[in-house]
């Protein structure tokens, strides 16, 4: 209770001040090819309508059990304000990210991105909730 009222203090204070609800991690931007992924191969059928899906690092890859899973993300933060402010976008996981290290917790679809930033080629910090 004493966290939450302090919240509500600071928000009324600070602009910048924002509740979050979900995970936190880092989003990047990955174009074409798509196929074939680790999750459904060739198929075309596994990308959602207006191609709002992710790849996934290792850590929420959980041994290939995220594949078809559902997240909403929401962009922070990240360098030059990239924010589309508040928006939120629905995606599907359908690969595992496919640079070693993965440069963020997910890589979404240049169209899942841009949904919900101004600045394609940036690393942005993200919620995401399952």
């Amino acid at each position: 209770m004493r966290l939450l009222v302090m919240s509500i203090v600071l928000s009324l204070f600070c602009r910048d001040v924002r509740l979050v609800f979900g995970d936190i991690g880092t989003a990047t931007s990955y174009g074409p090819p798509y196929i074939p992924t680790k999750c459904f191969g060739s198929r075309q059928d596994q990308f959602p309508p207006g191609n709002l899906f992710v790849a996934v690092s290792e850590g929420l890859w959980d041994n290939g059990a995220a594949c078809g899973r559902r997240y909403r993300l929401r962009c922070l933060s990240g360098r030059n304000k990239p924010c589309k402010g508040g928006a939120t976008v629905d995606v599907k996981v359908v690969d595992l990210c496919k640079k070693s290290p993965c440069p963020s917790t997910v890589a979404m679809s240049t169209d899942a991105f841009a949904a919900i930033s101004h600045s394609p080629s940036t690393r942005i910090n993200v919620e995401y909730v399952q």
